[in-house]
């Protein structure tokens, strides 16, 4: 059953849906994240994407390095490699157009979550898919919100909680010979004393976390590359004639190569899933779009760099055999590409990077299980108190047991997931393209920092209370009052 629900949900359903967001809205935003490209790397470096308010909300860096905390973790290592073997070097092509696409699909979703965001009685945020289904969609499309809180719970807070705890623990017992049951209680242990500290705690975790791991990988990546340049334009022929099934020997066909790119892809970036909107709509910026921009750049992060990293180290190396006579597959297969281009301390640095990425990855899952409970209850400390047990009981559990049917479950969870999130994305489109607009409109107006006045969106139930206006911004919204605003379905020059 789970295989079948599995072939339909990524094999048809959520191909047609993911083409259909990310192409479309790329074409209706006129490819926004391309537009925007250079801006990501202004908004980062302004002083604006590192300021918190009065309350101590996370900025808009920290957001940022939490998402990338989240898309960044065993797909990169262990989720490359099987889509490689499974699907051959031209999934890979199809991770980059998953990636390229992506980066539009979660512009749109970041900006909603951060539009309709909810302010909390302790001057806290809190948003997601959940809240932009709830306000944007209306009170009849509640229940809706109420199943996607609880697949979030079910995929991520418990599912992959467990699978990147089990990808941890084998790992560094493979590498180091550490027992997978004392490497499960020491990484709950950590995890326990971090969780209890709140998002702000995991915040500043994955703010030293995040740069130290991908950078590290980076530069391991890069030496590897470094040491093998002249065959770089072999390899990237590779995977566009295997793309398109010009390489008769190479993978499972076109038809693998386009459904692991796919399916790996969506599972590294996790563009259009809705994950990291709860995130970003936790963030203290100015203007929706600022956040759906930076957030455009985690995708890019990490699919078009750190999966492209861990490509090239794989199929330029020896080990990877397009025949598969090898036998070697998903992480096994990285750290022997990686230790036979540096020697053999690359499989114990596979393994260090594996197990900093699915740390990471834990504490991000935590939070969308914890939003998903406050969208239900804010108030039951005990509720958030039990699920942070769970949690440290889940990880102890989850690195000392096989975990197949656990994997495929949480990938029908995770199908279906992704399926009420797209049929939100579509419906809320058009308010979408309404924020991007006043974004344009003000940079066309030559503002450089954007800001959002709500009350020019009385109309789409946003919570005006999270969309307190900064005095040093006042002036500029005054301005801009008189300037009618285009409805929903208007366009401009």
């Amino acid at each position: 059953m789970l295989d079948f629900l599995n072939d339909i949900l990524w094999g048809k359903v959520l191909i047609a849906l993911l083409i259909t967001v990310g192409v479309g809205f790329t074409l209706a935003s006129r490819f926004v994240q391309f537009r925007y490209f250079g801006r990501m790397f202004r908004i980062l470096s302004a002083s604006q994407a590192f300021k918190k308010d009065k309350h101590g909300h996370l900025s808009s860096f920290q957001a940022l390095l939490l998402s990338v905390a989240g898309r960044v973790g065993g797909g990169n290592i262990a989720g490359v490699a099987v889509a490689i073997t499974l699907g051959g070097p031209g999934a890979v092509f199809w991770m980059w157009v998953v990636g390229l696409m992506g980066m539009a699909t979660s512009f749109l979703e970041c900006t909603l979550a951060q539009t309709y965001k909810q302010a909390e009685p302790d001057g806290t945020y809190r948003g997601g898919p959940a809240h932009y289904i709830a306000r944007g969609m209306g009170s009849k499309w509640k229940w809706l919100a109420g199943l996607y809180s609880v697949l979030l719970l079910l995929t991520f807070g418990f599912g992959f909680t467990a699978l990147q705890s089990y990808a941890v623990a084998t790992s560094f017992g493979d590498a180091f010979g550490v027992p997978v049951f004392y490497t499960g209680i020491g990484l709950a242990m950590i995890v326990g004393l971090i969780i209890f500290g709140g998002v702000k705690r995991i915040a500043k975790v994955a703010e030293v976390l995040v740069p130290v791991m991908a950078l590290g990988y980076l530069l391991v990546a890069g030496a590897v590359l470094a040491l093998n340049v002249e065959r770089i334009p072999d390899v990237v022929m590779l995977i566009v004639n295997s793309a398109f099934g010009l390489e008769p020997v190479v993978g499972g066909g076109i038809g693998a190569a386009i459904l692991m790119g796919v399916k790996r892809g969506l599972f590294s970036n996790e563009a259009g899933l809705g994950s990291a909107p709860n995130v970003a709509a936790v963030a203290y910026v100015p203007h929706p779009a600022n956040q759906g921009v930076v957030q455009s750049f985690s995708v890019f992060i990490d699919t078009l760099i750190i999966c492209s990293a861990t490509a090239f180290i794989i199929l330029l190396s020896g080990v990877y055999d397009p025949a598969g006579a090898n036998d070697i597959g998903g992480v096994a297969l990285t750290q022997a590409a990686l230790a036979e281009h540096v020697g053999e301390w690359g499989r114990s640095f596979v393994s260090i990077a594996l197990l900093l990425f699915g740390f990471s990855t834990v504490l991000y899952n935590y939070y969308l299980g914890e939003n998903s409970i406050n969208f239900f209850s804010t108030e039951n400390q005990n509720l958030f108190n039990g699920f942070r047990v769970a949690i440290i009981g889940l990880v102890c559990w989850g690195a000392t047991t096989d975990l197949g049917t656990v994997f495929a479950f949480a990938d029908v969870t995770m199908g279906f997931l992704a399926l009420v999130n797209l049929i939100a994305l579509i419906a809320l489109v058009k308010p979408g393209l309404r924020i991007m607009r006043d974004f344009d409109e003000q940079i066309a107006d030559g503002i450089e920092q954007p800001v959002f006045d709500v009350s020019r969106f009385a109309d789409m139930n946003i919570d005006a209370a999270a969309w307190e206006i900064e005095p040093e911004d006042l002036e500029r919204i005054n301005q801009r009052r008189s300037a009618p605003v285009p409805a929903s379905g208007e366009t401009t020059a």
